[in-house]
């Protein structure tokens, strides 16, 4: 997918260094190295059910786009919302899996999905989203002080109605979560 898509063009010419990169509202897109990263260790295969945190551009959301066709979205900030589904459409891209709101909740009227990606940094694992997870499912998700920096990239992975096994990646630095179960 390429980068350049989700950059106003006067700033074009830094879509392909591996950094995050400001995109309005106090938000970020991911450098290309973490999207990588992220998508790897969610595993997603054809007909799995996605659901990410923080459409924010939508840059991952259209990564995502092209390894299953049941991907939802949710962004907190509106004017972002606005800007990526516009994007996302002018793309081709599908938008009825977008959604404004507050994605530190999920979106429980669609679950189970098989894998959850939260694309900014939570104080805590949110527990909306853990049992938002079908047996098997994968979050990915970073935890840590709002402080950049200061965060942990995670797996859960889903084992049984109760059981979920954590695997720590390593440190990660991401916009804080904002939200019910995020920064407020």
């Amino acid at each position: 997918m390429p980068r350049h898509l989700f950059f106003e063009p006067a700033f074009e010419a830094h879509a392909y260094q591996d950094k995050a990169f400001p995109i309005g509202e106090g938000q970020t897109i991911s450098q290309p190295s973490m999207v990588a990263l992220q998508t790897e260790l969610l595993g997603v295969h054809p007909g799995h059910r996605v659901l990410e945190i923080g459409t924010g551009s939508g840059y991952q959301f259209a990564v995502l786009c092209q390894l299953t066709d049941a991907v939802q979205s949710i962004e907190f900030n509106a004017v972002l919302f606005e800007r990526g589904r516009q994007r996302l459409a002018a793309l081709g891209l599908p938008t009825a899996g977008l959604h404004l709101g507050d994605g530190s909740l999920g979106l429980p009227a669609l679950a189970p999905f098989d894998g959850i990606l939260v694309t900014a940094g939570a104080p805590a694992l949110p527990p909306a989203l853990l049992r938002q997870l079908r047996i098997g499912g994968r979050l990915v998700v970073p935890v840590g002080a709002a402080d950049p920096g200061q965060q942990q990239l995670l797996r859960i992975t889903r084992e049984g109605p109760e059981s979920f096994v954590r695997e720590e990646i390593g440190d990660c630095r991401f916009v804080p979560l904002r939200g019910a179960a995020g920064w407020q």
